[in-house]
């Protein structure tokens, strides 16, 4: 395993610059996840540390050696990307060992290792199988006992279960995170979905448009987002935010209401500088509303749609016409089918953000 550091890591495409001044340092041993919407960059900073894209400019480090003109081969890392890219004519084995066979390795050594890999991954019932007679979540095994077999410092992972079925991905993220705990490699792994994001993470890394919002550790990100980016894509479902504008300020608190319900109003301990008649958004998490009453205020809503999982509840409903709102509820198959709800918000469970999506604290 080896730390990888990024220092003012650029990627431009003539004149458009794609990845803006990236400076991360991961851990030896640490698992990583760039997580962010299509198009934000995340994809092509993995390709940079893997060498299959130059770097613009800046700094690029892996185990302490500066690796921006090193061959991607020399770099001591392993990749597997969505597509899985087995070779069809040959069995699970021979795929598992081609790079090995092509570096030169022994054919003891190779078969070492090749055993050791499907080992930890379960893959020896289908070792003399070909890739067309294996599922897809098999096809993903393999693609990672390739890089396993490699004994890399650092494994790149680039949405790899972005091709499985929703029940696969599962199994497939709990496989990942038992072999992160087998081999305590460094990981840097690429994914659009948060979910994968919060469960696999030692540390998240969330960008938007070439940029780095927010890094650190999974349920620091769902408590204390830095701004209203990361607040909305951390989650799931995402948080709720509701138009507010500040009152009064005195003493630090603020009073505020809401725009879509005036009588709706909330006092809040604060630190940062606001106004009153100043413009808010108001964050709060599906499953932090409360019963009516329950809270410092109330909120009535127009339910649109109850969505029932067994024990658990999730009702879409509105506060306007342009700020939809999902609560989530437990045991409650039998109170939420009516057309308007009223729940409690306690001042303790919210989150607020100034005009430019920046978190007040």
């Amino acid at each position: 395993m080896a730390e990888v550091r990024l220092t003012n890591i650029r990627k431009s495409f003539g004149a458009l610059e794609i990845i803006k001044g990236v400076d991360l340092s991961i851990k030896p041993g640490e698992f990583t996840v760039f997580v962010g919407p299509s198009g934000c960059g995340k994809s092509t900073l993995l390709r940079m540390i893997a060498g299959l894209e130059d770097i613009t400019s800046g700094s690029l480090e892996i185990g302490g050696k500066v690796m921006n003109d090193v061959d991607p081969s020399k770099r001591g890392i392993a990749m597997v990307f969505q597509s899985y890219a087995l070779y069809p004519h040959m069995t699970v084995r021979e795929n598992m060992g081609f790079a090995l066979r092509f570096a030169g390795q022994s054919k003891d050594e190779i078969d070492r290792r090749v055993a050791e890999a499907a080992r930890i991954l379960e893959l020896d019932p289908l070792m003399d199988r070909k890739p067309k007679a294996l599922s897809g979540g098999q096809r993903q095994r393999v693609a990672i006992g390739r890089a396993i077999v490699r004994n890399p410092d650092v494994f790149l992972f680039d949405e790899p279960l972005s091709n499985l079925d929703a029940e696969l991905r599962v199994h497939m993220r709990v496989e990942i995170a038992k072999l992160h705990k087998t081999l305590k490699t460094t990981i840097v792994y690429v994914t659009h979905d948060q979910v994968e994001a919060m469960t696999l993470a030692d540390k998240i890394v969330v960008l938007r448009a070439g940029q780095v919002e927010q890094v650190g550790a999974p349920l620091d990100l769902y408590d204390d987002p830095a701004n209203m980016f990361v607040a909305g894509f951390i989650g799931s479902p995402r948080m709720n935010f509701l138009k507010a504008r500040v009152t009064s300020v005195e003493a630090g608190r603020v009073t505020l209401s809401l725009v879509s319900q005036p009588q709706v109003q909330l006092s809040l301990p604060i630190a940062a500088a606001v106004r009153a008649g100043e413009d808010v958004s108001l964050g709060i998490r599906p499953e932090s509303f409360l019963d009516e009453g329950a809270g410092d205020a109330d909120l009535t809503l127009e339910v649109d749609v109850a969505e029932h999982l067994g024990n658990t509840s999730y009702v879409y409903a509105h506060a306007s016409a342009d700020e939809r709102i999902i609560i989530e509820r437990e045991d409650s198959r039998n109170t939420i089918s009516k057309d308007r709800l009223t729940v409690g918000i306690a001042a303790s469970q919210v989150y607020l953000f100034d005009d430019q999506g920046l978190r007040l604290r």
